[in-house]
């Protein structure tokens, strides 16, 4: 069974990790969380599910507004040929999540290590961050280096690079 929102909180409680949280309705695109959000501080996110030609799955983390060139993107990050966006029975499968709610809050799901989670540098230099706790109907605010510290306990330490043109 995929963690539950509740379940998240849980572990991130057990790390010492605040993790203030808005509920809203579901939201799908950049666009319609930038029409709901209200006053939710810290920089908001967009996350791509990927995978590249020999099936290795890449949840790439950027700030909602980051230009990224996916036909350039697997030589930034070293993966083998170019992406095309894991199916949702994959992101199910993988991360426990539906379209929609991709966040790197769902690496707590993959106990089997096969997603690779890389972080865009220009949102690394932001102090507080906006994901979806699993569910697209809620946003959580997460400091920086507790994201950092939430993906080291899950055994998905970050890569951090350069990959939009901000």
């Amino acid at each position: 069974m995929p963690a539950t929102p509740d379940d998240l909180f849980a572990f991130l409680d057990q790390l010492g990790i605040a993790h203030p949280t808005v509920t809203h309705a579901p939201v799908f695109t950049v666009e319609e969380a930038r029409a709901l959000r209200g006053e939710v501080p810290g920089a908001h996110t967009k996350n791509l599910f990927l995978k590249d030609k020999k099936d290795a799955l890449y949840l790439v983390v950027a700030l909602e507004d980051a230009a990224i060139e996916l036909k350039s993107l697997h030589r930034l990050i070293g993966a083998s040929g170019r992406f095309s966006f894991g199916s949702a029975e994959l992101m199910g499968a993988t991360l426990g999540i539906e379209p929609g709610a991709v966040t790197p809050f769902a690496a707590i799901n993959d106990t089997a290590g096969r997603v690779s989670v890389v972080l865009d540098a220009a949102m690394m230099r932001h102090a507080l961050l906006n994901y979806h706790p699993l569910r697209n109907s809620m946003t959580t605010s997460i400091g920086r280096d507790d994201l950092l510290r939430f993906l080291a306990a899950t055994g998905h330490p970050p890569r951090i690079v350069a990959l939009s043109s901000e």
